[in-house]
């Protein structure tokens, strides 16, 4: 059964791992400064959410060596209490940094958005429209700005946490955008509790209620979620895809119930995936730990082996 944990105490657990990992990061990688390329830190002016979005876009050093060269791009989702800097804070692109330099992937552009707790889906009440956001403007425009290839099978997402749940839901639902999809202790949950329509201080509905409606709206979260999407997308769609997730055995939340579901409906379907259920739980540390094969996954697909 899925429980929350007061959120307070997760974030504050999660940001002092972040801490302590990047620090160790810094001082295993630091040579690699001088050749991890740089960070790009900016603003997107959005009509659709009537406010600018902060974004990070991680780019090689080859981008500013050969100005006419396009690139294949993996879009990151960062996890609920984080923000568009994830991949900094936790030593993300220090680890594609090192895979890099070993020759185990190649280069490509990765572009990060500011989600705060959006979910990457349009609201229920329909004023926080951000999944019309990120297709509409963010991708198009990003893509345009930082020399993407712009082809389905140079593009990937990925994502932890509620970033999982958003790459895996954006994947599946525009399945002829994105040729492979990857998710890290995706917040996929198999079985709402009761009270979760409630809406009640401190229940999960009234954290998740500002999205999925307030108070809880279960038709609207049944419609819009990963699992909706995996059983009614075409199997044809879903076979063009590589798909890849991982979840910790002990998930703080759960969420291996859901991953194992999400598992279990893929298999249903004959649709090829690939899943691990790795000791853990729901930590800066597991993501950490299985960055590395993440990583590796998403460039054998949108690299096309080059």
């Amino acid at each position: 059964m899925f429980q929350l944990y007061p959120l307070n105490d997760r974030l504050r657990d999660w940001r002092v791992g972040v801490t302590a990992a990047a620090a160790l990061l810094a001082v295993c990688l630091a040579p690699l400064a001088h050749a991890q390329g740089r960070a790009e830190c900016s603003v997107i002016q959005s009509q659709i959410l009537a406010r600018s979005v902060r974004y990070c876009a991680y780019l090689p050093p080859s981008f500013d060596q050969d100005k006419t060269r396009d690139y294949p791009v993996l879009y990151y989702l960062h996890g609920l209490g984080d923000n568009e800097q994830s991949l900094l804070t936790f030593g993300g692109w220090d680890i594609i940094s090192e895979l890099r330099s070993q020759g185990k992937v190649g280069d490509f552009v990765v572009l990060a958005p500011s989600a705060g707790h959006t979910f990457y889906i349009n609201s229920e009440s329909g004023k926080l429209r951000y999944e019309d956001f990120f297709t509409k403007e963010f991708m198009p425009q990003m893509e345009k700005k930082y020399r993407a290839e712009g082809t389905r099978a140079t593009r990937g997402i990925t994502g932890v946490s509620m970033g999982g749940y958003g790459a895996l839901r954006f994947a599946f639902k525009y399945p002829n955008d994105f040729t492979a999809v990857s998710a890290q202790m995706p917040a996929l949950i198999a079985d709402l509790p009761k009270n979760l329509s409630t809406g009640e201080p401190g229940s999960p509905g009234a954290l998740l209620g500002d999205i999925f409606g307030s108070p809880f709206n279960r038709t609207y979260f049944d419609r819009n979620n990963v699992f909706y999407f995996a059983r009614t997308d075409s199997v044809a769609s879903l076979k063009q895809m590589k798909i890849y997730f991982d979840i910790g055995s002990n998930d703080d939340y759960g969420f291996e119930q859901g991953a194992e579901k999400l598992d279990q409906l893929l298999k249903s379907r004959a649709i090829p995936h690939e899943f691990h259920i790795y000791p853990g739980r729901h930590s800066v540390e597991f993501v950490i730990r299985h960055f590395p094969d993440v990583m590796q996954f998403q460039w054998k697909a949108i690299g096309g082996g080059r």
